[in-house]
């Protein structure tokens, strides 16, 4: 059996983030990273974006260039899973029959793209977007013709997947069950400012609206039936309706967790020498009002693989990182800074029609959030007021002739 000090699940933003971390903390010691992809650590974001595109090649969505983790004496293992977890003898039995030992163990491993269950799921045809083995499916698919999609989730996968098919010119319907796209991470002005951004050019958005099954020829997709009877004949169907996270081992072995894995304020699992990180980690948020929740981002991913990273190597800083998240679609940049979660209170700093505006969150009067539209500025001064918890008069936030940096 193989013996690693730490050894790291997962080869997203997290895991890689925890192997730089140690090393930069000053980490002597083995580290072994396990990887169900095959392929080295990757940005994810692109997927869906520019890789989907064509506009990066995979090349350049690299997190570090191959030869970076040798020079580091990171040990790669990929096209494993990590299928089973003993806390006890802390040992990992991977899914190539070997097993390895540890003395602490990170757990990066992510979630798994959410399936449909509606009758046809199982058809060719349907693609999630979550590995670079994902896109590339579906790029195959386009490169050989495909002209008609449909999108399932109107979220941040869904809209950024259609906006990308709308610029190769493919016939695009999107899906939602809400009533208003991105309603799970914004308020209703950047729903409905996105909505008609993604109709002017040309995507068929159908809200409030389910999936009753998927047609097929027995092999192959041909439709979409939706909940109203209509049929949306369609060559692929592209499903983005959330994550499952993948803790499956963990929770056997006894970790706490009902959505991911608990940890606490240095990620640290119920279980001995077990640290969660990333988009499987739930944890106390203190810019949710220190609710326990799952952010899935690159931010949340890589700040949570440095606490751990120094938890392990004695220097314990709690989780206190303000959470960021973006989307690029078509020739917009959203920028959301903070939780908006429980906001009473909107502010609109700008005109919509510019295609440049922001909206502040409040709740009893506090900044908690801004979504920025093309709008940097207002993003990285705004930060402050949400890191502040600043409390400002609604009419002089919404003065875009004062910058927010003087609000503070």
């Amino acid at each position: 059996m193989d013996h690693f000090d730490v050894v790291i699940v997962g080869s997203g933003h997290g895991g890689a983030q925890a192997a730089i971390a140690l090393r930069q903390a000053g980490h002597e010691d083995s580290i072994l990273m396990v990887s169900r992809d095959r392929n080295p650590p990757y940005e994810r974001p692109p997927l869906s974006k520019e890789y989907l595109g064509g506009e990066k090649p995979f090349e350049k969505i690299l997190i570090r260039p191959e030869a970076f983790w040798a020079d580091r004496n990171v040990t790669l293992r990929l096209g494993a899973n990590a299928n089973e977890v003993d806390p006890v003898k802390h040992t990992i039995a991977l899914s190539d029959d070997t097993m390895v030992s540890y003395r602490k163990l990170i757990w990066a491993g992510g979630g798994d793209a959410r399936r449909l269950g509606c009758p046809g799921a199982e058809l060719a045809g349907i693609h999630t977007i979550r590995t670079r083995r994902d896109t590339d499916a579906l790029m195959a698919e386009l490169a050989a013709g495909a002209q008609r999609a449909v999108v399932i989730g109107a979220g941040y996968i869904g809209l950024e997947a259609a906006a990308v098919l709308r610029k190769m010119d493919r016939q695009v319907t999107v899906v939602e069950m809400q009533d208003r796209v991105l309603a799970r991470v914004a308020g209703p002005e950047i729903s409905e400012f996105y909505a008609a951004e993604h109709r002017k050019h040309g995507v068929d958005l159908r809200l409030e609206t389910g999936v009753e099954r998927i047609e097929g020829d027995g092999e192959k997709v041909t439709g979409v039936t939706l909940s109203t009877g209509e049929t949306i004949a369609c060559e692929i169907v592209i499903v983005g309706i959330g994550i499952v996270p993948a803790v499956g081992p963990l929770i056997a072995a006894g970790a706490a967790g009902s959505n991911g894995v608990d940890v606490d304020t240095f990620c640290r699992t119920s279980l001995d020498d077990i640290y969660a990180i990333g988009d499987c980690a739930a944890h106390p948020n203190p810019y949710a009002d220190n609710a326990i929740i799952r952010l899935e981002s690159v931010q949340n991913a890589n700040d949570m693989a440095s606490v751990a990273a120094k938890a392990i190597m004695g220097d314990k800083q709690d989780y206190d990182a303000v959470p960021w998240f973006w989307s690029n679609q078509y020739d917009l940049r959203l920028q959301t800074v903070g939780i908006s979660n429980g906001y009473d209170q909107t502010v609109l700093r700008g005109d919509p029609a510019e295609r440049k505006f922001s909206l502040v969150y409040l709740r009893e009067g506090t900044v908690i959030a801004l979504d920025c539209v093309n709008n940097t500025r207002d993003y990285a001064q705004g930060r402050k007021l949400v890191m502040g918890r600043a409390e400002v008069d609604p009419d002089l936030l919404s003065d875009t002739e004062v910058p927010l940096k003087e609000m503070g």
